[in-house]
């Protein structure tokens, strides 16, 4: 091989380094972009005060995102995640306002840590719902969480007769106030929306790179079939992926209703849409096996940031669903350039190794023995 030739081969690997980096990190910079053009449009924009509003708009999106993300690495969808995100806020006002027990002729006034961790059970029982039909009587995961969606937001209009829910301030002598706290308080300055997303974020970041439940998920989501015969409880992680789906949406209904004061059975309307978009533009794969949880909350940054931004510079609301639907589709290019290409083997050779370094590779190359040993 003579010097040119080499020199060639390294300033072509230097090149695809560099084009796979900037794919790779297209998220942030786009987000970047963002954030340096509405700061030259309004002087308003890059201001502590606005940040932090954005940042708690974006909360929502992110905890969605991230309960989708878990379902989408399965290589699953979970259209169910907005209306579960309204169930959960229209049963915590509920709970709030009082229980009537009729058989005794009482009301019960739930705490606030009995209506959350209430509300969360609802979501959790929707995602398990969800899970059952997908893993045990293999219902396709988009038509068994439509159903699933039309399901849950009729029993949010039932409960209330298509009527928002206000009042949710409570009453001291009752012990049912403090609902607010979720929506309203900071610590330190920061929105507890904020800090809960940054929780979960945490949370789920450990589970997938650090447990086995992480592995076995990232192998599942990129080969069903290989798992489950490496012995892979396949069916278990795609029941509890969706159970942590359902949960997401609602903490993120709790936080909504908190905010706004009040549960509206249509709230979460098209917000399954949004976090599947923060997800895809996160850079994960709509096939399973690829995605991290730092990529979703770029993502739900880069949705939150630019609506916002359209918002303050007066863009009309017409405009704005052609941006955003311009974003998506952009997204979708990019990761069917990232992960749609793959080299294909010659005919007489041998199969390679993978050298794919995602957690999705490396989880497959040692599912066999770490799925056994569990």
């Amino acid at each position: 091989m003579t010097t040119t030739t080499t020199t060639a081969i390294i300033e072509k690997r230097k090149q695809f380094s560099l084009a796979k980096l900037l794919l790779e990190g297209r998220a942030f910079l786009a987000l970047i972009l963002i954030i340096v053009v509405f700061s030259l449009l309004s002087p308003n924009y890059l201001t502590i005060d606005n940040l932090l509003i954005m940042a708690s708009h974006v909360a929502i999106y992110a905890i969605l995102g991230l309960g989708m993300l878990m379902v989408i690495l399965n290589g699953g969808i979970d259209l169910s995640v907005g209306s579960t995100l309204g169930f959960a806020a229209v049963v915590a006002g509920y709970l709030v306002q009082g229980v009537p027990i009729n058989l005794f002729g009482v009301v019960l006034y739930p705490s606030l840590p009995v209506v959350v961790l209430l509300s969360c059970g609802v979501g959790a029982l929707v995602g398990l719902v969800n899970g059952v039909l997908v893993s045990r009587f293999n219902v396709a995961p988009f038509v068994a969480t439509l159903g699933m969606l039309y399901v849950v937001r009729g029993a949010a209009l039932l409960m209330t007769n298509g009527l928002t829910v206000n009042d949710l301030d409570g009453d001291e002598a009752l012990g049912n106030t403090g609902f607010d706290w979720l929506g309203f308080n900071r610590i330190l300055g920061i929105p507890i929306g904020v800090l809960i997303m940054g929780v979960i974020a945490l949370i789920l970041g450990f589970v997938l790179s650090r447990t086995t439940f992480g592995r076995w998920l990232y192998a599942s989501g990129g080969n069903e079939r290989a798992s489950e015969l490496s012995g892979v409880p396949v069916r278990k992680v795609k029941v509890w992926v969706y159970v942590i789906s359902g949960v997401c949406a609602a903490v993120a209904g709790l936080i909504l209703a908190s905010t706004l004061t009040s549960a509206s059975p249509t709230a979460g309307n098209t917000y399954e849409l949004t976090a599947i978009a923060a997800v895809v533009i996160g850079g994960a794969a709509l096939t399973g096996g690829r995605g991290t949880v730092r990529g979703t909350l770029l993502g739900a940054f880069v949705i939150g940031f630019l609506s916002d931004g359209l918002v303050i510079v007066g863009v009309s609301a017409y405009w704005q669903m052609v941006f955003m639907g311009a974003v998506i589709v952009v997204a979708v290019l990019l990761n069917s350039l990232q992960y749609g290409r793959r080299p294909r083997p010659a005919a007489n050779a041998a199969p390679a190794a993978p050298s794919d370094p995602s957690p999705a590779a490396s989880s497959q190359q040692g599912v066999s023995t770490k799925g056994n040993a569990q």
